[in-house]
């Protein structure tokens, strides 16, 4: 008997539990949750509000949870937001080189047929490598895209060989119709006796291959809609500060038409563009080389960091209204 009061016990706490979940995610459901899509060869977390219809909407450019929240912050807003992986996930690349752009291509035409979306008003965002691969999908697809918003961007297309995860054969990071991208040529990075990694030093030392520096260059001024630049001043990973000046550069040589924003924050670092509500003291972090762990710096201050979000946060929105 005792066994059976047990038993009924264990159960009844358990569907307890289950019953609070469900009351509890029902109280906190603000009609954003993720629709997975696996289409056509096209893999994407799909955010947007019941009866959401024409509206903007904005492609979140390597997925995850960086995509996923930021997807759900448009949708919540009344526009649609697209997570979209394009490596790492069972039927895409295992890594990020020789990646075709036609797969953005087709979901960029897929996303412009959905009805809760205006095919006019497809905006892509992407930070640091996913910046870099935001500027060549907008230069690329003009026709499919309304504009790009870049934290920490890069001016140029890199090599594959440029982070230390890639294979070791020397490839380009995009390709398009059987044609590489034009991209500078990087070493892989290398082992050394400091357990220190100068991550900024490695990418300026790419900017100096003038001979390549001209082919690579993103044709941002071919984007058919406003860009929107953020970088922080103080950003020790890579130079985004002087590729943000690159591009705005380049912007100015050929009267680019749009809304151009260059906007630069001090005491900040390359981690501007992670949640904007999150603040954190980590500083640094590693890569492995050779099987040792070298630490590099992300550059910024938490405070920094912090404000630099809210405000880009802010003006993000601002930007996307004007769409």
């Amino acid at each position: 008997m005792k066994k059976n009061l047990k038993l009924i016990f264990l159960v009844g706490s358990a569907l307890s539990l289950i019953v609070a979940y469900f009351i509890l995610d029902s109280m906190l459901f603000d009609g954003v949750r993720a629709q997975a899509i696996q289409e056509d060869g096209v893999v994407a977390n799909y955010f947007a509000v019941e009866g959401t219809a024409d509206q903007t909407a904005v492609v979140l450019l390597g997925g995850g949870q960086w995509g996923d929240y930021w997807a759900q912050e448009f949708a919540s807003r009344e526009m649609v937001g697209l997570s979209l992986p394009y490596t790492g996930w069972e039927g895409l690349p295992t890594l990020p080189e020789n990646i075709d752009l036609a797969y953005f291509e087709k979901a960029l035409l897929w996303l412009g047929k959905k009805a809760e979306v205006n095919a006019d008003k497809i905006v892509l965002m992407g930070a640091s490598k996913n910046a870099e691969l935001a500027l060549v999908l907008g230069a690329s697809f003009p026709e499919l895209v309304s504009g790009v918003i870049a934290y920490a961007p890069s001016s140029v297309s890199w090599s594959n060989t440029a982070l230390p995860y890639n294979s070791d054969e020397m490839m380009a990071s995009w390709k398009y119709k059987g044609e590489d991208i034009p991209y500078i040529p990087m070493e892989k990075p290398k082992a050394n006796d400091s357990g220190v990694f100068d991550m900024l030093a490695y990418w300026q030392k790419g900017l100096e291959k003038t001979a390549y520096v001209d082919s690579a260059m993103i044709e941002v001024n071919r984007i058919n809609g406003p860009v929107l630049l953020f970088s922080g001043a103080d950003d020790q990973v890579w130079p985004s500060v002087q590729m943000a000046d690159m591009i705005a550069k380049r912007m100015d040589d050929f009267n680019f038409e749009y809304s151009f924003q260059n906007i630069q924050y001090e005491n900040a670092g390359h981690l501007i563009s992670t949640n904007p509500d999150a603040k954190t003291s980590n500083r640094n972090a590693s890569i492995e080389l050779n099987g040792k762990q070298y630490e590099y710096t992300f550059g910024g201050t938490d405070q920094g960091d912090y404000m630099a979000k809210q405000d880009a946060r802010s003006k993000v929105f601002d930007y996307l209204k004007k769409i």
